[in-house]
């Protein structure tokens, strides 16, 4: 039998105060070769969760039979999912709650490489579907979907303009690709699952996989789980409803506005992202707001906590 946790609220206000942060000190997810660069906007938006999360966990922990609790943090990308989740888990730690923080991105059926041709495959193999479905697929809209193909601008809307056959292409594309992005077609959602189950069942060690974009770059990890009361799951699909066991989703909200300009910002591939990865993100967008309505918090990029009703009218605006 446990006693009940009990957190010094005190303790809680200096962290949230307090602006110096050793960052060495601060452990990071578990996705081998993940970059992660905390800075200030990250720090001001944790530190603004802590409270409210603090509220929320000590009653899940304390009803617990282990006292231990799983909290997901989903949001788009270039949000700050990886910078927040250590952030937060930091904090847990230091006041008592230890924590471990858990990379999503580690469990697609295929390695990254492979996942990322397999998306291409899906959506081009259901855009010719679609071509053919509608009676206008030719020779001659074959030779010129290849060449556009092999420019990677068959998912170009811009397209559309010298060649409207291609809308039906890509909106047939699309609706293939939706049923494969975040599903468990792409997922392995039941080893998640059963990670977390282990978890809340008391394990005290948990192998734990690893995956980096080559073959060679497989492997299990066994984690020391004896002292954790918390595991964060941070990752765009952990408010998936295919997600079991989740206690607190913590949903990190950008607009698409945010979104495009944090990816420029960062020069990603070289420029602008590819129309291909614009159609996933734009997907992946759309499942982030379709779940939002679990989301136990919501905090928009700038670091105002939202109501559902509130983070409906923002993302309503960019529709």
């Amino acid at each position: 039998m446990y006693n009940n946790i009990t957190i010094d609220n005190e303790l809680i206000n200096k962290l949230v105060a307090s602006k110096d942060i050793d960052l060495d000190k601060i452990k990071k997810g578990d996705m081998p070769g993940d970059k992660i660069e905390i800075g200030s906007d990250h720090i001001k938006r944790a530190q603004i969760i802590l409270p409210k999360l603090v509220d929320m966990l000590l009653p899940i922990l304390n009803g617990h039979p282990n006292q231990r609790a799983v909290i997901a943090v989903c949001g788009g990308s270039g949000v700050g999912k990886s910078e927040i989740a250590s952030l937060l888990s930091y904090y847990l730690s230091t006041i008592g709650l230890d924590s471990y923080t858990l990379s999503g991105d580690n469990y697609p059926h295929r390695l990254p490489k492979y996942n990322d041709a397999e998306r291409l495959r899906v959506f081009r193999q259901a855009g010719i579907q679609g071509l053919i479905n509608h009676g206008v697929y030719t020779y001659e809209i074959g030779e010129k979907l290849m060449e556009l193909q092999k420019a990677g601008q068959d998912s170009s809307p811009d397209e559309q303009k010298e060649y409207p056959w291609l809308s039906i292409y890509q909106l047939a594309g699309k609706n293939g690709l939706k049923n494969y992005l975040g599903t468990p077609n792409e997922i392995n959602f039941d080893e998640i699952n059963n990670i977390i189950s282990l978890f809340k069942n008391g394990a005290d060690t948990i192998l734990l996989k690893r995956m980096g974009r080559e073959e060679a770059d497989l492997w299990y990890s066994p984690v020391d789980f004896k002292e954790k009361k918390v595991m964060i799951i941070e990752w765009t699909h952990s408010n998936n409803d295919n997600l079991a066991g989740v206690d607190i989703p913590i949903l990190l909200n950008s607009t698409p506005e945010e979104t495009l300009e944090h990816r420029r910002s960062r020069g990603r591939d070289g420029g602008t992202d590819s129309p291909f990865t614009s159609l996933v993100l734009g997907i992946e967008q759309d499942m982030l707001i379709s779940q939002a309505s679990k989301a136990k918090i919501i905090i928009a990029k700038k670091g105002d906590l939202l109501s559902y009703n509130d983070f409906i009218k923002i993302m309503s605006k960019g529709q």
